[in-house]
């Protein structure tokens, strides 16, 4: 169980993890691998009967499982599947012709491609190379202390009263060894040093180890990757009890790990992608902005005048969200119009739609025991039980609201149900809807199918959001959800955000590591609440957040109070405007993006180390991000207009005065409060569009490429109707594009850089093209 500090008071209700035993001094129970013997081959792999230094006897299995991706299991029989596969399969191994094994002697090597497993059966050792043959990755043998104590959990399992309680594996960590992934990890990005449990928290904000989105995958700078298939908590120690080593403990029916190559973080993520599921890429007009009711009890009349500001003031805005009151107070969440306070939901829908709005509606899958559905759905079981049989009904609201019945999406019948009370509100014109919560099943709580509330837990929001998104596509036709919770595989499910922060800048900043963490973990379509959500921003954290979100992959302003822009200092909206403006210039840009996020895996807020993988400091830096590959975005995260940039090699472009700095080192930067610290590299070609409010569904048209340093470049955009190639071609005063694909180029326009004087003429395929 997570630490609880002291003279705290607690929440009223936890849905945290069951405790594992401690061993006692002494106490037997261990069964860790000594030595294996050949059970048999395929043309992919070996089957291994592997004895334990107790006598045991286990079965392990060494599989290639794609192009550069290695399979290990160890359970007890060949058989053995984890137990969440009962609900959801999470990892979905390739076939791999290429594989190759070969056996010599007491030495087992199966190959898959750039990554080798390399198995020496007496005395056992397990070891993964790289295509040079360098070792990439080997098993730790077991460390013990002066006293004889064993410090780390070598390959095998754990018993407790005679009962298998959990298996493990054991990694040795190089002394300069990086690592990160996680999931949502709100702590340093770097988790050496830390614990990681992989169990989904209602987090209460970004400024804990817990995590609403865990994903039992790490990313390692020495060029591999590690998932463990299993939905069960997890714990990876990571060079915390001894930092020699990274373990991995695995409280179910067996333990089975993939390990990916590198070289790159971004090679990796794309084998995990692979081996899960690409993400979901969102449709074009949910990269506009999305205005939020607020935590706060809404109505229909002022939907209707929140539409009509945000026209009349020229704020771009794409999507509306309506938060929990647009059902009955008390009721949630049952799927309901709050009829006194939304009298046409169908009327107003039908406006927005008329004036350029997409409508998100807020659910979660728990519903109020004073809900009119709730005896109907008790009655039929659609919700999770308690061991007795009654109904679980939780305190999911912590004391504020009534409690509640879980939805049991194991129950193919429940999830018939709650579709159906969806489907007629994407009918009447809803376009999306936010998946909140999800992360309170109990550990005692049962399922339909059997499953136990540990078993389920960590799983149940993929389920969630599954049949969400299901029904969304049906009828909307795209698959899009706004999500809180999620796990492995959760990229199926853009969009996610970052949860319940406090409006303060050090919840800024490790929301900014939460989303940084989460891309590392393959989900490249992140957001938060700009402004912060618990609380009120003052006017100046209001801005910076707001310019943070206009430069994060997707941007929603939510929070318990207004966070609409004419709610502040005037010199606030005009800020938060302009910055919006800026981002709606860029969309061509961040959309071209996203499409490469969607087919590679690898995020569209980049940390730094995605393209500096061999720059130490850029394993460091979790306060910065390249917004696709040119911009580097740095926000700013503290009160007082100043902080440190780290910028790696090359040359880097002042977004705001055109100064040039060299890269591989710190900058001190001061930037006014309307002014966010923004970066682009010298040379990049960045297309925009001028004068949007809102995403129109087709191609991008009348675009502007804007150059960055008059320099030779090249381009790629990508829209809905395909790609297209730009190449620029500087040779003294000439300027000469090549475009080739359906993107209208209208003009080029040459950004202020120092000592970058603009070309004198420009042509496009030959002819001359106007200079905006």
């Amino acid at each position: 169980m997570p630490h609880r500090p002291p003279l705290v008071p607690h929440e009223t209700f936890v849905a945290d993890p069951p405790d594992l035993p401690i061993r006692a001094p002494g106490e037997d129970g261990l069964s860790a691998l000594v030595s294996a013997e050949l059970i048999s081959t395929d043309m992919s792999g070996v089957s291994l009967k592997a004895s334990t230094a107790d006598g045991q006897t286990l079965v392990a299995q060494i599989d290639a499982a794609g192009d550069g991706i290695i399979r290990v299991r160890l359970g007890a029989d060949p058989g053995a599947t984890t137990r969440a596969a009962r609900a959801i399969t999470l990892v979905r191994p390739e076939t791999y012709p290429e594989a190759i094994v070969e056996i010599d002697g007491a030495t087992v090597l199966v190959h898959a491609g750039p990554l080798t497993a390399q198995v020496r059966l007496d005395p056992w050792h397990l070891r993964f190379l790289d295509a040079s043959g360098r070792p990439l990755l080997e098993q730790n043998a077991g460390e013990q202390d002066i006293s004889g104590r064993l410090r780390t959990l070598p390959f095998g399992r754990s018993h407790v009263d005679g009962e298998a309680v959990a298996y493990h594996e054991s990694f040795t960590a190089q002394a300069d060894e990086h690592f990160v992934g996680f999931g949502e990890k709100f702590t340093g990005l770097d988790k050496r040093g830390q614990r990681a449990q992989i169990w989904n928290f209602d987090a209460f904000g970004s400024e804990s180890d817990r995590s609403y989105k865990n994903v039992p995958f790490y990313c390692s700078s020495k060029g591999y990757g590690v998932v463990v298939n299993s939905g069960a908590p997890v714990e990876f120690d990571v060079c915390q009890s001894t930092h020699s080593c990274v373990q991995i403990l695995v409280p179910d029916d067996l333990i089975d790990y993939y390990v990916m190559a590198g070289p790159t973080p971004a090679d990796v993520l794309d084998r995990y992608n692979r081996l899960t599921c690409r993400p979901l890429l969102p449709p074009k007009w949910a990269f506009g902005s999305w205005i939020s009711s607020g935590f706060l009890v809404d109505t229909q009349d002022q939907v209707l005048a929140r539409a009509r500001t945000l026209r009349a003031r020229g704020i771009p805005a794409d999507v509306l969200h309506l938060d929990c009151y647009w059902q009955v107070a008390g009721h949630w969440s049952d799927l309901r119009w709050d009829r006194k306070n939304f009298p046409d939901p169908q009327g107003m829908l039908a406006v927005l739609a008329e004036q350029g709005f997409r409508v998100c509606l807020w659910i979660n899958s728990y519903l109020s025991r004073l809900s009119p559905h709730f005896a109907l759905a008790a009655e039929r079981g659609y919700f999770l039980r308690r061991p007795n049989g009654e109904v679980y009904v939780a305190d999911v609201w912590h004391g504020a609201f009534p409690p509640c019945g879980i939805v049991d999406f194991t129950n193919p019948d429940a999830t018939a149900w709650f579709a159906g009370l969806l489907r007629p509100l994407l009918q009447q014109g809803v376009a999306v809807f936010k998946t909140d919560f999800a992360e309170g099943v109990p550990a005692d709580a049962v399922a339909a199918t059997g499953m136990t509330g540990v078993e389920l837990h960590n799983v149940y929001p993929l389920l969630f959001n599954d049949a969400v998104a299901a029904v969304t596509r049906e009828v909307a036709g795209h698959g899009l959800v706004w999500s809180r919770s999620s796990f492995l595989g959760g990229q199926r499910h853009s969009a996610q955000w970052g949860g319940d922060a406090n409006c303060t800048y050090p919840a800024m900043g490790s929301t900014l590591r939460g989303g940084l963490s989460h891309g590392l973990s393959g989900v490249p379509f992140w957001s938060h609440d700009a402004g912060g959500f618990t609380g009120t921003p003052t006017p100046d954290l209001y801005v910076r957040w707001a310019q943070f979100g206009a430069l994060s992959p997707l941007v929603r302003f939510h929070g318990t109070t207004s966070r609409l822009p004419w709610d502040f200092p005037a010199a606030a909206e005009k800020a938060t405007a302009e910055v919006l403006r800026l981002r709606y210039r860029l969309l061509p840009y961040l959309y071209s993006a996203a499409v490469e996020s969607a087919r590679t895996g690898a995020p569209l807020m980049r940390a730094l180390l995605v393209d500096s993988p061999d720059d130490p400091a850029a394993w460091q830096a979790d306060l910065e991000y390249r917004l696709g590959r040119e911009l580097l975005v740095a926000p700013m995260i503290s009160p007082t207009g100043t902080r440190m940039v780290y910028l790696p090699a090359g040359e880097w472009v002042d977004h705001w005065t055109g100064e040039v700095h060299g890269g591989g080192r710190y900058l001190r930067v001061t930037t006014p409060l309307d002014r966010i610290p923004l970066f682009v590299r010298c040379g990049a070609l960045i297309p925009t569009v001028e004068g949007r409010t809102s995403v129109a569904d087709g191609p991008f048209t009348d675009l502007v490429l804007v150059s960055w340093g008059g320099r030779t470049a090249r381009t790629v955009l990508r829209d809905v109707d395909g790609e297209t190639t730009l190449t620029a071609l500087r040779s003294g005063d000439r300027f000469d594009l090549r475009s080739t694909g359906p993107a209208r180029i209208r003009a080029v326009s040459f950004a202020f850089v120092q000592d970058a004087p603009p070309p004198r003429w420009v042509s496009l395929n030959g002819e001359p093209l106007p200079v905006d």
